[in-house]
């Protein structure tokens, strides 16, 4: 192997991107609120879910089921959504996913089994499977100034902290107030209202020269793969880890894994350039991503459990207790953009990975007892050191393309994300209850509440752990050079992509 020290080639950057004056922040806007609402149907439940629990008399594991049918399908079908985008138009596939999305809702709302909502989970996951890498790629193409990009991607991610923040407090207030079901229901207006809105501000911007046919048969593998694996992870608590289902799913997602990535190399036409993963700093942010939401997501579903379960609070001071983390996110989010332009990605990404695996390592402390006046703080800075890292993941990965495959960057790194939220909430979710079967939903007595906080130390152990080590893992690879090998053809342009002047090896 040699190192690759050709320097790549910024295209020409004037203004704000093909819009012109303030219509790019009134895209942004648009494209930031089906992030919200995509992350806020993930936060919104968490707080439902005891209720949900006890009203369909669901099993942990149907609860597990009720977060990740949504995600698992969301991560599924990112890379595809977003290779379609880049093909068939990401206005198009942006207005579909927000219409998917709120017809997946109604079908959750109304569901009156447990079978059915989940069947509505499914649904309402095909929507920001197509919306949000298509968002993603429509920022890149509407914004062509590196500084205004970094900063409408900050913004952007800053939607997704005001979600995190709003979602157990709003979550608490719906529930106590209409009932679980309008967590969903809520959902259907206001997609039909976005839709609307996106037809007119969002504009139609070229689609990407097609090289060759759609990759079908990456698109089927790289579904089923993601699928087997996450159907092992989350069934391993219900069935056992050493189940033949278990092993046989694990077995299976990681030979068609395997096998899909043999053959992206060869395509002609790929659905994933997996050459891209040579750039250090591509797959640096990759795999951030992965962690990040591996140990955040499933905080903030356990910690909402925490507080109804263990100290019997409301839905709504649940959902208040756990608000500052999405303050804190959204907070630093919002500074994230200005931050990577004056100090660069590599150091925001590395110190809020380090600063959110001691805050959650610091939680170990907490006992059934334990009121948030105490560990507020605690909260605040988990969710600062999240924040920390959205931009500069997001920017390490669409630099590392041209404009014409931004929605299958940004397609890879949401599935990481959404890959890394599967296994969080199914994995700690297996240590948190591991010696509560069946007790999911509904209010714990004394011996019980002892095996929660055990439980939910381990769990933060792994997930402190877990962040720490990612920064470790990462640091290298970010001051790496580029390094090809002979044999592997690239088909992403990723040597003339724009990568900014401080990234070119």
């Amino acid at each position: 192997m040699v190192a690759d020290h050709r320097p790549a080639r910024t295209p020409p950057l004037a203004g704000a991107g093909p819009c012109g004056g303030a219509a790019p922040w009134r895209v942004l806007a648009v494209v930031a609120a089906g992030l919200f609402l995509a992350v806020l149907s993930t936060t919104v439940v968490s707080v439902a879910l005891p209720t949900i629990g006890h009203d369909l008399r669901a099993s942990a594991t149907d609860l597990e089921w009720t977060v990740d049918a949504y995600v698992l399908v969301y991560a599924s079908l990112l890379v595809p959504g977003g290779v379609a985008g880049d093909r068939r138009g990401r206005k198009g596939t942006f207005m579909l996913g927000v219409a998917v999305f709120g017809c997946g809702s109604l079908g959750a709302g109304l569901a009156p089994t447990t079978g059915l909502l989940l069947a509505g989970r499914v649904l309402q996951g095909m929507g920001p499977a197509l919306l949000i890498p298509g968002s993603l790629a429509i920022i890149r193409a509407t914004f062509s100034d590196e500084r205004q990009r970094s900063i409408a991607v900050g913004l952007w991610s800053t939607s997704a902290g005001i979600a995190m923040a709003a979602g157990p407090a709003l979550g608490g207030v719906i529930v106590d107030a209409l009932g679980w079901r309008w967590v969903f229901l809520l959902n259907a207006p206001l997609a039909a209202a976005l839709a609307t809105l996106a037809a007119r501000v969002v504009p139609r911007l070229p689609r990407a020269a097609a090289r060759g046919p759609f990759d079908w048969p990456g698109a089927a593998a790289s579904v089923a793969g993601l699928a087997l694996v996450a159907l092992a992870v989350i069934e391993g608590q219900d069935q056992g880890w050493t189940s033949a289902l278990v092993l046989a799913a694990f077995a299976a997602g990681a030979g068609i894994l395997t096998a899909f990535v043999l053959a992206e190399r060869r395509r002609a036409s790929p659905l994933v350039d997996v050459s891209l993963f040579l750039r250090p700093a591509f797959a640096a942010a990759n795999f951030a991503a992965l962690i990040v939401f591996f140990a955040f997501v499933g905080a903030i579903v356990y910690f909402s459990a925490y507080f109804q379960q263990v100290q019997g609070r409301s839905p709504v001071a649940a959902g208040f207790a756990v608000g500052p983390i999405g303050i804190a996110y959204a907070m630093a989010a919002a500074w994230s953009g200005r931050l990577v332009g004056r100090f660069g990605e590599r150091w925001l990404l590395l110190t809020g990975l380090i600063t959110s695996g001691l805050a959650t390592l610091a939680l170990l402390r907490l006992g059934p007892a334990t009121g948030i006046g105490a560990i507020w703080w605690n909260f605040a800075l988990l969710g600062a050191g999240i924040g920390l890292c959205g931009t500069p993941m997001t920017t390490l990965a669409l630099s590392a393309v041209d404009v014409n495959r931004a929605g299958m960057a940004s397609a890879v790194l949401n599935a990481a994300r959404q890959i890394g939220q599967v296994f969080g909430v199914a994995v700690l979710g297996a240590l948190v209850y591991a010696h509560l079967p069946g007790r999911a939903g509904g209010q714990l007595d004394g011996g019980q509440r002892q095996l929660f906080v055990a439980g939910l130390h381990a769990a933060l152990l792994v997930s402190g752990v877990a962040l720490i080590a990612a920064a470790l893992v990462i640091s290298p690879l970010l001051w790496a050079p580029t390094v090809r090998f002979r044999g592997w053809p690239s088909h992403a342009a990723a040597g003339r992509s724009g990568l900014p002047r401080r990234h070119r090896q």
